[in-house]
């Protein structure tokens, strides 16, 4: 496609990875009237502006949770997504499943959501401060900067479905060949360039993957 890299980190950053992945998904350009593209905040909000700039499409922000496991929150065992007025939750049962009881207590969990459910209310509140794009009969591209273990995404397509999409594409640059597969299963259409057997962290395939700020979502969102 002529902007993928060859050193070992494939993308640069998040725009070239988002550049990268537009041309993966050349049959929604210029059809702004029924495509609209929303990238998983906060990450995966560079990935959407460079997508729906290519596009042509008009974009937005979703926001995202993950829930943490207690004392090991890059492991998830579930997620929470909130679009408009529209909220949802997944949970990876097969994670809860290997926690130790005093771990998975309702209690523990239940500080864990109520947490992320008050900063899930906060960013709604900060990014979207004018009503957010209709999803009712369009086809919707959600983007994420990486697929890890699919709990944001699974989130965020619940959510969607509430909309009454058109269809809902799940698009991001990479991610492990197993959580493609459980995300195709539940997406009208899965588009993930790189699906290496060999996958730690996101992170491993940017040069640069700094933290995407509050400042930097509403810059992009332009406002």
């Amino acid at each position: 496609m002529g902007l993928f890299r060859s050193d070992a980190r494939p993308f640069s950053d998040r725009d070239y990875a988002g550049r990268h992945l537009a041309s993966h998904l050349d049959t929604y350009r210029d059809q702004s009237d029924s495509v609209v593209v929303l990238g998983l905040a906060r990450g995966g909000v560079p990935i959407a502006a460079a997508v729906a700039r290519i596009l042509d499409a008009p974009f937005d922000a979703l926001v995202v949770r993950k829930l943490g496991v207690p004392g090991q929150k890059e492991l998830a065992f579930g997620a929470l997504a909130a679009h408009g007025p529209d909220q949802a939750e997944v949970l990876m049962n097969e994670v809860l499943a290997t926690l130790p009881p005093e771990t998975r207590s309702k209690a523990a969990l239940d500080e864990v959501r109520d947490r992320e459910s008050r900063e899930l209310r906060r960013r709604q509140l900060s990014y979207l401060r004018r009503r957010g794009i209709d999803v009712g009969e369009q086809d919707v591209i959600l983007c994420d900067d990486g697929l890890a273990t699919g709990a944001s995404m699974l989130a965020a397509i619940k959510v969607i479905r509430q909309g009454n999409p058109n269809r809902v594409i799940v698009a991001s640059p990479v991610g492990p060949p197993e959580v493609c597969a459980q995300l195709a299963a539940v997406a009208d259409e899965l588009v993930c360039p790189l699906q290496p057997e060999e996958f730690g962290a996101v992170g491993e395939f940017y040069a640069n993957f700094a933290q995407v700020s509050d400042e930097d979502v509403l810059r992009l969102l332009g406002g």
